[in-house]
């Protein structure tokens, strides 16, 4: 009986003999767990990254009235006090939304138009350049929407339609959020609650945000809010940011698979090419089976013997694989995510032994067929092979 260890330095030979055939079924396999690895990675990477840019906003509720505003039916004053006492000391926010034509200079367009008490701001947005609004005067407007139509601190900004229109001076441009707690501010323009009052009336709030200073309350404010609020029939609706937090991160993971599943494919053609090549090996090799069993091999011995060949092709492909898709998962980031900070992480780089795990397995599982066809010849026919 061969040991294990003289069985694998005959796999090791017959590698070696048949080296080009070898590593062209290899170059499969390193393909193959390129493409999944450094997609993997990809996902991984964004999925974090956009987890990062989101989690700043997955503090807050948000409690909408079960009727519109632009109905009649925002949120009352009286309602809103019930909300600050449910809440405690947490910080509300209530405000006031719609959209409005823009002007400015001859450009015109469209753009979401906030109006909140001066002092809740800090709660929403962050000035870049520029000052806060106070009292009833000035707007906030987001970075996209200044780049848009190249507004600095002192544009005349101009709100309404044609015969209705209001003009107020721009006092401050805000810090790029992409998502703050409801709000969407980066495309947005943000007045003083009083300016907003008067220019479109006031029906109520919009909506009400809560900002929960500890996060493992939300749940419990949460409940307080809807006992205070519908106790007796159903008057508002309270929405849990980090809903909307879990469906982002549902979707990126949906999304990473589905690209990881589109690199697999080059996996299977290489488990074919693996497949042919151990078939063709045993075809090759019927005597020298053969006289192995004659020696006294056992069965056993010989399926090893082909899958340790599997598991040689496996490794050596899986690991260039890997070592590749270090290189290209990263300039794949800067590509399509362009921010590397997420890419060094353990939830990253879990995809390179990952990557590798499934390039070994692929090949053990294409070998196993040839293996037991190696394994089953009968000894006597083999040794009379040609």
């Amino acid at each position: 009986m061969a040991s294990s260890g003289i069985l694998f330095d005959m796999a090791k030979r017959n590698v070696r003999l048949h080296l080009v055939r070898s590593l062209l079924a290899a170059v499969g396999i390193v393909i193959g767990v390129l493409a999944i690895t450094a997609m993997g990675m990809m996902g991984a990477t964004l999925q974090q990254a956009v987890t990062s840019d989101l989690s700043a906003g997955a503090d807050s509720l948000v409690v909408y009235p079960k009727i519109s505003a632009a109905e009649g039916g925002g949120i009352t004053e009286r309602q809103l006090r019930d909300i600050r006492m449910a809440a405690g000391p947490n910080q509300v926010v209530p405000l006031m939304t719609g959209s409005d034509r823009i002007a400015v200079g001859s450009e015109n367009g469209y753009a979401q138009v906030y109006g909140l008490d001066p002092g809740d701001l800090d709660a929403v947005a962050e000035v870049e350049a520029g000052v806060a609004f106070r009292g009833s005067g000035g707007a906030l407007v987001g970075p996209t929407l200044a780049r848009e139509y190249d507004m600095r601190v002192g544009t005349r900004l101009i709100l309404g339609k044609v015969g209705e229109e209001r003009t107020v001076r721009v006092v401050g441009i805000l810090k790029e959020s992409g998502f703050s707690g409801t709000m969407m501010t980066d495309n947005a323009v943000l007045v003083p609650e009083r300016w907003y009052t008067s220019a479109y009336g006031d029906d109520g709030y919009d909506m009400v945000q809560v900002v929960v200073r500890d996060l493992g309350e939300i749940d419990r404010v949460k409940e307080r809010i809807e006992d205070r609020l519908n106790r007796r029939e159903e008057t508002v609706t309270v929405w849990d940011s980090r809903a909307f937090l879990e469906m982002i991160q549902q979707a990126l993971g949906s999304i990473s698979l589905f690209v990881m599943a589109i690199g697999g494919i080059s996996l299977v053609v290489a488990a074919v090419s693996i497949f042919n090549v151990m078939l063709m090996s045993v075809n090759e090799r019927v005597k020298e089976i053969g006289i192995l069993r004659s020696v006294g091999a056992q069965k056993h011995e010989i399926t090893l013997l082909f899958l340790y060949e599997a598991a040689i092709l496996g490794l050596v492909g899986a690991g260039a694989g890997a070592l590749l898709s270090l290189g290209a998962g990263y300039l794949l980031v800067i590509l399509m995510v362009q921010d590397t900070t997420y890419f060094f992480t353990a939830q990253t780089l879990l995809y390179v032994p990952f990557g590798m795990g499934v390039g070994v397995v692929i090949c053990l599982l294409s070998g196993v067929y040839p293996a037991l066809r190696a394994a089953g010849l009968n000894p006597v026919e083999a040794l009379s092979a040609e």
